[in-house]
Parts: structure tokens; sequence; C-alpha cells
């Protein structure tokens, strides 16, 4: 069932619930209804990023492992990394970029996201820590990024991989997972297993109807993703080019098998939803599904409600099958 523009805004539990895949959904999308906060432009980076960290906190850990640990890579500019291990014996290894408009996000903030993939798909997870707008905008992220991708793929005595190296990331994650595989495309360096992109930001231009449609109430809100669109490319110029945008790459060849994952009610689930067929249009591998009746962010919302647990479970199922 896909959100028209005729769907009527409500704070009637009967109404959401012909919307919203669960209970546990319909209580979360009338709390944020009902104590909707201060727009996030009015907060700056550094407030958001404090209540982004505290919301975080709140939330139940993810699964023990047998090794999460912390490090550096580089020297000149040295990126932070989290490397999440099931064992030390060789498994498949996954690169992933946590979302956050850019700007917002950090290693703790998807620590049981991370470790969740880790248990689910049997693999290695190496989380980077890019460096965030609006102090570092386009492109430092989609660099910091392909440097740990260059360094995970030539570190395979280290980290055990055999080779096996997929890409992986949430919202503006996934943008930034997106533009790395163009990118290693683009200059020639062997292609990833894989990429998994959650509910990816693919048009800058913001131009794709659900951003109406579903841009408020769903707990994503069409003015807060223009702000960070805003922070992470600022010349509005740029963000139709393809290195900002993938949805406008018109060669989309040679990419690694991909799982697309949208949501119905969220305001980037025409870019997403677009970018997948397009891929599928140039014979590329790619499996795609629409999540009925989620949000944006589901993979965050695994502890409240079954299907965004199931939603989350079924992707991280998809990324193994193509890396194993």
């Amino acid at each position: 069932m896909a959100v028209t523009e005729d769907l009527p805004m409500t704070n009637e539990p009967a109404a959401l619930r012909e919307l919203l895949a669960d209970e546990e959904l319909v209580r979360y999308v009338l709390e944020l209804r009902a104590a909707p906060g201060v727009p996030i432009r009015h907060l700056g980076a550094d407030a958001l990023r404090e209540r982004t960290r505290e919301r975080m906190t709140a939330r139940p850990p993810g699964p023990e492992l047998e090794q999460v640990r912390d490090r550096t890579v580089g020297s000149l500019n040295p990126i932070p990394i989290r490397i999440y291990r099931l064992t030390l014996e060789p498994r498949p290894l996954v690169v992933y970029l946590h979302g956050g408009g850019w700007t917002i996000g950090d290693l703790d903030t998807h620590d049981g996201l991370c470790r969740r993939m880790a248990l689910a798909t049997d693999c290695t997870v190496v989380a980077v820590d890019y460096r965030r707008a609006p102090e570092h905008p386009w492109p430092i992220a989609v660099q910091d990024a392909a440097d740990i991708v260059t360094w995970a793929v030539r570190s395979g005595a280290e980290l055990r991989h055999g080779g096996v190296v997929g890409i992986a990331g949430d919202s503006a994650g996934g943008n930034i997972a997106a533009l790395v595989t163009l990118m290693r495309r683009n200059a020639h360096l062997p292609a990833l297993a894989a990429q998994l992109l959650l509910y990816p930001n693919t048009d800058l231009t913001l131009s794709q109807p659900s951003v109406v449609f579903n841009g408020h109430g769903w707990g994503l809100e069409a003015d807060d993703v223009h702000w960070f669109v805003e922070q992470w490319v600022p010349d509005a110029s740029r963000r139709a080019e393809p290195d900002v945008s993938p949805l406008f790459e018109r060669n989309l060849t040679g990419l690694p098998p991909a799982v697309v994952v949208t949501a119905e009610l969220d305001p980037l689930r025409d870019e997403g939803d677009a970018y997948a067929a397009l891929i599928a249009d140039a014979g590329g591998h790619v499996v795609h599904r629409q999540e009925p009746g989620l949000v944006h962010g589901f993979a965050g919302l695994q502890h409240i409600s079954p299907a965004c647990a199931a939603a989350e479970a079924h992707a991280f199922a998809d990324l193994a099958t193509l890396l194993h």
C-alpha cells in the first residue's frame, strides 16, 4: 500500500493502524506527534548530536561478541573505526557507514546495530567514524569511507576476510556507501562483494514525491532532510551531480550485488526505490524491498517494534546470502 498525497494526517489510532505495521509503531508515532519538539534547524549540530547520543544510550545494548575494539587508521587524517568480530576465524567483512544526515551519529549511536549485523550475518563488521558536516562538508565523508574500504581490502591477513569485503549503510550512510561503490568502479578498483543500502539518500535535490507525501509526522521531517542536505552540500547547484546523488549516475553497470530496503512511510522512499530500479535496469543484481507500514530508521527501532526487528533481520539475511 503506497502512500499518496490524498492520505490525511491523523492522530487517530484506528487510522494509524491501517497504515503502520504493528501496534508498537502506532504508539511510537503517536508519541512523536504529541511531542514534536524543536525543529532541528533551530538546534544546531552540537545540540543535535548531544540529544542523539542521549537518546541512543537509552536503547538496549547489542549482543556480546567475541571481540569489539576501537582503533584509528591512517596517519595524515586518522579515522576512528570499531571492529566487531564473532570469532578470530576467517569471516567475510562488512564496512559500515552510520546514518545521521552526514551531521550526527557516531560509533556509539550505531553500536547496537553493528553488533546485531555481525551476529546475524556471521561477518566481521568495521564501523567508520567518518568526519561530519557542517565542519567537514561533502566530499570528506566519502573520502574517509573510501579510505577505510581500501585499507580493509588490503588488510586481508590482519582482518582474515579472505578477500570478501562488502559495504553497508543506513540513510546518509547508505548514500556514502553507494558513492564509494561508484568511486571504486570509476577508478577501476576491484568490485566489492556486496552493498546493503537501508533507506538511503540517493537524490539530494529532494525532488521525489515521497519527500512531500511522507514529509511530516512519521519521524523524519522533510524540513529536517533539507537542513541535513544544506549542511553537507551547501552549494545547491552540485546536488544533482552523480558524485553527490547516485540516482543521477547514468551508468550503473559494474556495481556490486545490492540489497536496497526502503520504508513505505519514509520521505526517502521513492529515491531508494528508484535507485534499486535503475541498478536492475542496468543489468545489476539487486534485492529490493519496500517494507510496508514502516518508517525511516526502522533498523534503530527493533527494540520496540517486531515489524522493524523482522525487517532488519531480513535485510541482514539478504546481505549474508551475498557474502557467504
